[in-house]
């Protein structure tokens, strides 16, 4: 979710908005907007109207897009309690919600520890965003019901209708589409919860991923077809998504009981910040080795990577020193912690390696080239610890 910032908390998680939110607000509008008498025709004949209510005021000028507008803003109000819903039962499971972000295709929740929940976490926290999109949509449709039968024959009553009665429809049909066992939407890890009570966790994922890419390549068909964008965008994010699962499902179970100590390359190779940055290069191409820790006075005082020095003028490179370059806000980890934990920290940032400190003093650095390699070491050997979890 690179791209993304925050505009607030709520229930002490971060609520963040991606760039690409604002693209899909006036392409909705564009769509509800041009599409206005479909949309009409659609709830009439919902609650089965033989004959038309006043609809002036959302067919005349402007206001179908508008109305476009307010229906998507509403819209993704529904998409976010649709979020939270997810992360209040993860909070609830003893799980840690890093965010909720809205995006283009809706919104995610970025929980941690969920990729080898137990079926009774997973279940209810997948089922509570599409029940919360029902609960919302039957409301809506309530609000839509009750402004034609107490104020009818006028365009008030006609605007409430319309509004209400196409948004509550929008999250009816939000709620089928978010249980299509397609993972990893929420049907598919509705799916995987089941499927887990009984099987290996990472043979219900694959089953579940399975499926999802089949119901993601399907999609796209559909959209390639009817030159439908979204649905295309849907299929990849799915397809997608099915793939980074199983990948992540299989790291987890490589890893698991391996400690940082296990793989981390000790001693290191650190140097001072009064060192040159030809000796830190020379010292580079000796050792094969792209990044070291600083040590200033027997503390971590920064790291100083091939990228630092890339980045530095070359004019100015053979006057500067290690200090002038490194980087002083080090994410450092301690040799016991799980080997897994270290990778989440690897993969989503830039950096290649974590120094490992014990007791205020650096006894190890992991990399991720390190914990790749001792993957591929316990699969090949087969000392990857299997469970079945049970609800």
């Amino acid at each position: 979710m690179d791209g993304s910032f925050e505009i607030g908390k709520l229930a002490g998680i971060p609520i963040k908005i991606h760039y690409t939110f604002f693209l899909i607000i006036p392409i909705f509008a564009i769509i509800i907007g041009t599409q206005i008498e479909l949309t009409i025709s659609l709830v009439e004949q919902v609650f089965g109207l033989t004959e038309p209510i006043d609809a002036s005021l959302i067919t005349e000028g402007f206001m179908p897009y508008i109305l476009g507008v307010l229906v998507s803003f509403l819209l993704f109000v529904g998409v976010f309690l649709h979020e939270m819903a997810h992360s209040v039962v993860a909070l609830h499971k003893g799980m840690k919600v890093s965010s909720v972000t809205l995006f283009i295709l809706g919104g995610a929740s970025e929980i941690e520890d969920e990729v080898s929940p137990r079926p009774r976490d997973e279940l209810p926290m997948a089922i509570a965003g599409p029940l919360m999109s029902l609960f919302i949509g039957l409301i809506s449709e309530g609000i839509a019901y009750v402004s034609l039968v107490s104020i009818p024959e006028t365009a008030i009553a006609g605007l409430l209708f319309y509004i209400f009665g196409y948004l509550g429809l929008l999250n009816i049909i939000l709620f089928a589409f978010n249980l299509l066992p397609a993972f990893p939407m929420d049907g598919g890890r509705v799916l995987r919860a089941l499927l887990a009570i009984w099987l290996p966790i990472e043979k219900a994922t694959r089953i579940a991923a399975e499926i999802g890419r089949v119901v993601a390549i399907i999609f796209g068909i559909i959209g390639l077809i009817t030159f439908n964008v979204i649905l295309i965008l849907i299929a990849v994010f799915i397809y997608l998504g099915a793939g980074q699962e199983v990948t992540m499902i299989r790291y987890t179970q490589l890893l698991a009981g391996v400690t940082v100590r296990d793989a981390m390359t000790s001693p290191v190779t650190t140097v001072p910040p009064e060192m040159p940055i030809a000796d830190a290069m020379n010292l580079m191409y000796s050792t094969r080795h792209l990044g070291f820790p600083v040590i200033e006075r027997g503390a971590l005082a920064g790291m100083v990577t091939l990228h630092d020095i890339q980045t530095a003028s070359g004019i100015d490179r053979d006057a500067l020193q290690v200090r002038d370059i490194m980087t002083r806000e080090v994410i450092t980890i301690t040799p016991e912690r799980d080997l897994y934990d270290a990778l989440k920290i690897l993969a989503p940032n830039t950096i290649g390696r974590i120094p490992v400190v014990e007791n205020g003093e650096v006894t190890g650095i992991v990399t991720r080239t390190d914990i790749l390699k001792l993957m591929e070491i316990r699969e090949v050997s087969g000392t990857t610890t299997r469970s079945v979890f049970r609800p």
